[in-house]
């Protein structure tokens, strides 16, 4: 008797389930690696929200009123190439032969901006999961925010795919409490309780009450649901979408279900099946089809274009129905789903920068921050900040900000959220809300804590997120809280990462257009901003616009000629340094040096600027000196081996500010003797 099973006789959602298997399998394969268990398991799960309850449009990934699809155990890829393959979307089976292979739009975690209908690139784990948080939360302060009684404009939901590897990280505890207190009813995550990961059975190191954990953090929580029921998962999910909070639905399954001998072990967990079980797992299941043959009527079954168009259609009618009673509210949205900034825009940042320069504040650079904060949130609502329970110390609020709250009806509207002591989780989650749209996100925590946000930072260059990271207490300047709370490697580390700007003002004025840069960028920044007050400095309007530049002359060699047989020197510095710098150089002049300071806000845009432009800022064969309280090894790029450097190769101590710079003998003098032995070496 032949195992090929009949197709008429097979249920649709079992044909429809093994065709995911059969493509993971197939691209798994063909690519000689990836991860062939996760997408053979979770294939009745995928059929149930996909097919039956997923509202999106494979002919248009970004229509806004889609529900968010995020695949947190992202090494499963092929699970979402499949769908996304099968159900409409701009991914021929081409693509999914080239699977892991170099410039296809099938990498090996899903990547954003890569492939079509990938909503976030996932792969390290529980951050997909804490951007699902993120997306939730934006989708319920714009439906606030937007929706009219009649007119629902914004009304979507997000899911989320987790395994057990997103449920044991830290990242996956933070970002589910929060979800938990905010209440955020449209957040579902389908829980993948497979119990094995890359080492085995997992029992003998996660061992939680996982759904016990879940309803401590306030969630609605679906137990011992068959995951390879498409209809308990189906009522499962039929069950999320009637709670007042977010749901986790624990769907039990058997990892690489449908292979003979590898299913329910680790082997099948990050390997291809092999050839002669991959012939096995055809005959078990009954697929009489060649590798990526896919028979016509599980397409039929598969395609989502026609419902998707169709929903799409009703929404945009029901749009324009909102707009002919509300034209502002509508044309304000699509402005910010855009993420296009406002028509005003150029006038706000003149009266930002103007302010600043008129000012003349010698102020902390954080509170320069908050100033900015303050005033550029008059001209874009979407601003939406927050701090990691340092909001006094960051002073990333402002006057008019009102915050996100909850109460017996659920999230409330706001524009400032308190996200508690969560660095991580915080940095993932103002990821997720810049890739669903509507929001500029913005959090701050101290300088140092960025170690505890570094995969956050990391995950939004690679996604290109406009996220904002502000950093506040970013050196030695912090004072008494001594060494553990004092940034030294830190402003290095971060210039490091790829895609990532990084500003380091040194007063009210470059923390403006530090600003402005960030808001402009279609990327993340950090702004690293300093506790103690800096003096302002007097600029002409030239170098005003000079500083989006990343770096440029702030003070000029004289133009002497009684100076003319003086060496030359250029001092480059960054914060709170370049007063340092600027009172270096009356004593240098006397000593027969001339120096120009170079303040050099941002290292990153200063690289991106032409040759040209950084030769006239930095002349080729002039000695130069870099200051920053913080690791010399950085600045050798800069100024070469026979430069000098004047910083911090230790850890900090604790005591107050003015006892640490000169401990660490950062101060004037110490630029004057590093310039002159510079100076001194060319000669």
């Amino acid at each position: 008797m032949s195992a090929v099973a009949d197709p008429l006789v097979v249920p649709a959602t079992r044909l429809m389930a093994d065709a995911l298997r059969m493509l993971a399998i197939d691209a798994v394969e063909a690519a000689r690696s990836g991860h062939p268990g996760m997408p053979l398991g979770m294939a009745e799960i995928a059929v149930a929200l996909w097919d039956r309850h997923l509202k999106h449009n494979p002919r248009n990934p970004a229509w806004p009123d889609r529900d968010r699809f995020v695949l947190s155990n992202g090494h499963g890829s092929m699970l979402l190439y499949g769908l996304l393959h099968l159900s409409g979307y701009n991914l021929p089976i081409d693509e999914l032969k080239r699977f892991r292979q170099l410039h296809s739009k099938t990498p090996g975690h899903p990547e954003v901006g890569v492939t079509p209908g990938v909503e976030t690139t996932t792969g390290p784990l529980g951050q997909g999961l804490a951007n699902g948080v993120g997306m939730a939360l934006a989708e319920a302060l714009l439906a606030r925010e937007f929706n009219r009684p009649g007119h629902r404009i914004v009304d979507h939901r997000t899911y989320v795919f987790a395994g057990d590897g997103c449920l044991m990280e830290g990242i996956s505890h933070e970002a589910a409490s929060l979800a938990g207190t905010l209440k955020l009813d449209r957040l579902t995550v389908l829980y993948d309780d497979n119990g094995i990961s890359i080492d085995g059975h997992v029992q003998q190191w996660f061992a939680d009450d996982t759904p016990a954990r879940f309803a401590a953090y306030g969630w609605h929580v679906v137990r011992d649901v068959d995951g390879h029921d498409v209809d308990a998962v189906d009522r499962a999910l039929q069950s999320a979408h009637a709670a007042d909070r977010p749901t986790l639905i624990c769907c039990r399954t058997v990892i690489g279900q449908g292979s003979p001998s590898k299913a329910g072990t680790h082997d099948v967990h990050g390997a291809p099946l092999g050839a002669d079980e991959v012939a096995r797992t055809r005959q078990a299941l009954g697929w009489a089809h060649a590798p990526f043959e896919m028979p016509g009527e599980v397409r039929a079954s598969w395609d989502a274009s026609a419902r998707g168009e169709a929903a799409e259609a009703d929404w945009r009618a029901r749009f324009e129905a909102y707009r002919q009673h509300y034209p502002h509210e509508a044309a304000e949205f699509e402005r910010r789903m855009r993420g296009a900034l406002p028509a005003h825009w150029p006038d706000a940042v003149r009266a930002l920068v103007r302010d600043a320069d008129c000012a003349a504040e010698s102020i902390a650079t954080r509170k320069a921050s908050q100033q900015a904060i303050a005033a550029l949130a008059r001209s874009l609502p979407e601003m939406l900040g927050g701090s990691a329970d340092l909001t006094g110390s960051n002073l990333t609020d402002w006057k008019g900000a009102t915050e996100v709250r909850t109460d017996d009806g659920g999230l409330q509207g706001g524009n400032y959220l308190h996200y508690g002591v969560r660095e991580f989780g915080m940095s993932a989650v103002m990821n997720g809300i810049a890739l669903h749209r509507g929001h500029l996100p913005f959090g701050g925590t101290f300088l140092t804590f960025s170690d505890y946000s570094r995969n956050a930072l990391r995950m939004a260059a690679l996604m290109k997120t406009r996220t904002i990271f502000v950093f506040t207490h970013d050196s030695i300047g912090l004072g008494e809280d001594g060494p553990t709370h004092q940034a030294v490697e830190h402003a290095a580390s971060l210039r490091l990462i790829p895609g990532l700007d990084v500003w380091r003002p040194c007063d009210t004025v470059e923390t403006a257009q530090a600003w402005v840069a960030a808001v402009e960028r279609d990327g993340p920044s950090c702004l690293l901003l300093s506790r103690q007050n800096l003096p302002f400095v007097t600029r002409a309007a030239e170098q005003i616009a000079a500083i989006a530049r990343g770096g440029y002359v702030l003070r000029d060699w004289p133009d002497d000629p009684a100076l003319a047989s003086h060496a030359r020197v250029v001092l480059i510095a960054t914060g709170s340094e370049v007063a340092l710098a600027l009172d270096a150089v009356a004593p240098l002049a006397a000593a027969g040096i001339a120096a120009r300071v170079v303040s050099m806000p941002s290292t990153t845009a200063f690289d991106r600027q032409t040759p040209a432009w950084r030769e006239t800022v930095l002349p080729p064969g002039v000695p130069r000196v870099a200051i920053e309280a913080g690791v010399s090894a950085f600045w050798r790029q800069y100024v070469g081996l026979d430069g000098g450097v004047v910083g911090i190769d230790s850890f900090g101590e604790s005591a107050p500010a003015a006892a640490l710079f000169k401990h660490f003998n950062l101060s004037a003098q110490a630029v004057v003797d590093a310039a002159r032995r510079v100076a001194q070496r060319a000669r």
